[in-house]
């Protein structure tokens, strides 16, 4: 037994398979395939752990398509930590089965280093503009990250070829004297994809007489964790640890849910560096989520002006779930001047989006999103706002496919309309 799998056996054996997950696992809902629910990871691991079942191909498929929405965590009565428990099974098949070359490139190599991240994501960016992607799956290219490569493309219609870093010089940042307040923890998903919302961002925390400092940190390291590379994980963590100490800043802001959430979990990176996750536990508090920062702010915003729209908001599972940041966005929703805030049916259920799972696991997420769709269509919203990258592009990829007349934004955006006329 590992030392990542025997962390985790108090955990799993926690679990009393009473069942109570099923009801509220969004991928067991679609496959009603009991490997597929929580108390059916927690088997597994636990007789992995046990020397009862081996590790092999047939397990690929359960613990790789686990959300990791915590949905379950959040309605299970002894709270077993079904999240961080798959984890661990991923970096055990990890270990035993091996992992991709790609993958392993990715997280040790490109995810540490924005500017050699930047180049291929720009590389990237060409091809999808081009047509060049449909090359790429002709020869066969990126296999592991499943069949539905073709499906898959009609996520993002297009990529930037210019991204907020190299925006970001041309933007005020608000007053430079004295010292800085904000360090402004910059997203890949923003950056590289979405950089209209980090500029949204800005914008309202300057109007608010806000010195934002840009920090020069590296993708927060989350995807690497998703899939088990605990290594790369704890590797990006002090990298961007270091980064934000420099700053000696008072807050640590991302209006991204995912890193606002993983930035506050590295001290469990940490568990067995004491001296580590101290300066981990030292970070995390500074640590806050866009409308988590905003709300308290909101009455020294100024006048907004009146806008009259229908407005929704989609919870991102690392907003509502691993932060429990519920309250806030909401209330600032309410707090526009002619907003008609209305509440979205199962509004925490996940999207399906997930990080890469909609790449990975295409036909799953679909289903996912099909009911996130529905209950949207419920709401009758001409807006649907949230907080995170991966949900901004699923949600627009529902609303395209099921052609709405919804306009999907952050919740800074919808700000920056309201009180700077943008």
């Amino acid at each position: 037994m590992t030392e990542v799998l025997k962390a985790v056996y108090d955990e799993v054996a926690k679990c009393n398979k009473c069942g109570f997950c099923q009801a509220h696992c969004p991928i067991f809902d679609i496959t009603r395939d009991e490997r597929n629910v929580a108390r059916g990871h927690n088997a597994h691991i636990k007789k992995l752990i046990e020397g009862e079942l081996e590790l092999n191909e047939e397990l690929k498929d359960p613990l790789f398509e686990c959300l990791l929405c915590r949905s379950c965590v959040a309605n299970c009565f002894p709270a077993v930590r079904t999240d961080r428990n798959v984890v661990a099974g991923r970096a055990e098949y990890m270990r035993r089965v091996g992992q991709p070359k790609i993958m392993r490139f990715l997280f040790h190599n490109l995810l540490p280093d924005q500017r050699k991240m930047a180049k291929y994501v720009r590389l990237g960016a060409y091809g999808k503009n081009s047509g060049m992607t449909k090359l790429v799956r002709a020869l066969g290219i990126l296999k592991w990250f499943g069949k539905d490569l073709d499906k898959v493309e009609g996520i993002i219609e297009r990529l930037p070829t210019r991204y907020f870093r190299e925006i970001a010089p041309s933007l005020d940042l608000g007053p430079r004297e004295g010292k800085p307040k904000v360090a402004y923890f910059v997203g890949c998903g923003f950056n590289f994809v979405l950089p209209q919302v980090s500029v949204s961002t800005l914008a309202v925390l300057v109007h608010q007489g806000i010195r934002v400092d840009i920090a020069e940190n590296c993708c927060c390291g989350l995807p690497a964790y998703g899939y088990g590379d605990l290594e790369a994980a704890r590797a990006i963590a002090r990298k961007n640890i270091e980064t934000l100490e420099r700053m000696d800043v008072e807050t640590v802001l991302t209006e991204c849910g995912s890193c606002s959430a993983f930035l506050k979990d590295y001290p469990e990176l940490f568990e067995d560096e004491p001296s580590f996750r101290e300066r981990a536990e030292a970070l995390a508090k500074k640590v806050k989520g866009f409308s988590e920062f905003m709300q308290p702010r909101l009455s020294s915003m100024g006048k907004a002006k009146e806008l009259l729209v229908k407005v929704t908001y989609h919870d991102p599972c690392h907003m509502s779930r691993y932060q429990k940041i519920v309250k806030e966005p909401r209330a600032i929703l309410q707090a526009i001047p002619g907003v008609q805030y209305v509440e979205m049916p199962e509004a925490d259920r996940c999207c399906g989006a997930a990080g890469s799972y909609n790449i990975m696991h295409y036909e799953q997420s679909m289903a996912v999103l099909a009911k996130k769709m529905e209950n949207l269509k419920k709401t009758q919203a001409q807006i649907l706002t949230t907080e995170c990258p991966g949900c901004l592009i699923q949600l627009s990829y529902g609303v395209r496919k099921e052609k709405l007349p919804v306009e999907v934004i952050h919740i800074s955006q919808l700000l920056e309309r309201a009180y700077l006329g943008n």
